[in-house]
């Protein structure tokens, strides 16, 4: 019986190709001085908006439970990435935001992640890139619904 579907599926390869691109900004991160940064923090603040998010609304779009989150915000707090605030919109809960170290930290990032992306367009062709991001792009945001 061929199995050969188990590791040339899409969603290995997608995993793979995440894999190996997250595993070069990591390494541009600790190259700048950022050596605690887990694949996991660099998940977490994906999913960070700059204003502020709560934790339940950081679970949410993260696909985690609120258990799981409340430990990276821990993590991400311990190492001064985000804090904890009053959420102007309501004073009985509480947003995570970026700290002005960890806003050093996300420019940090952004530098990371330009030039891991200048790297994968140089090695699979910058319009190969682009017609894959554009592709994965429109499939990402799932069919459209009829109206």
């Amino acid at each position: 019986m061929d199995e050969s579907w188990r590791t040339r599926n899409a969603g290995r390869i997608l995993s793979n190709a995440l894999r190996r691109f997250e595993d070069r900004v990591l390494a541009l991160m600790a190259d700048s001085g950022y050596t605690q940064t887990r694949r996991s923090h660099v998940n977490f603040t994906r999913h960070l908006d700059l204003g502020g998010t709560r934790i339940t609304e950081l679970a949410r779009r993260a696909a985690m439970t609120s258990a799981a989150m409340t430990e990276l915000v821990d993590q991400c707090a311990a190492m001064g990435l985000v804090e904890r605030v009053e959420d102007p919109s309501d004073k009985r809960v509480r947003i995570v935001r970026f700290t002005p170290w960890g806003r050093k930290w996300l420019a940090a990032f952004g530098r990371a992640v330009a030039i891991a992306e200048s790297e994968l367009a140089s090695e699979v062709g910058v319009r190969n890139l682009s017609v894959l991001l554009n592709a994965m792009r429109r499939y990402g945001q799932g069919p459209e619904q009829d109206a």
